[in-house]
């Protein structure tokens, strides 16, 4: 049996990577509480990773708003 190293995606799954080098992450509808301003990533999974490395999860943002310029 001939076992792959290689994801079976490939590089397939970084087509539905999003990156904003402007957005806001919000834990809530009412916009009060922001988990994090900046550069973010959204990874095909739904995780939003931030420039730190660090990963929230789906469960934990409500929404994104990006911003231009």
């Amino acid at each position: 049996m001939v076992i792959s190293t290689e994801p079976a995606w490939g590089d397939a799954v970084d087509q539905f990577v999003q990156e904003y080098d402007h957005a806001i992450v919000y834990a809530d509808i009412d916009q009060e509480t922001v988990l994090h301003e900046g550069a973010v990533r959204v990874l095909a999974n739904g995780w939003v990773e931030l420039p730190t490395g660090r990963l929230l999860s789906p469960d934990a943002v409500h929404h994104i708003d990006t911003q231009t310029g």
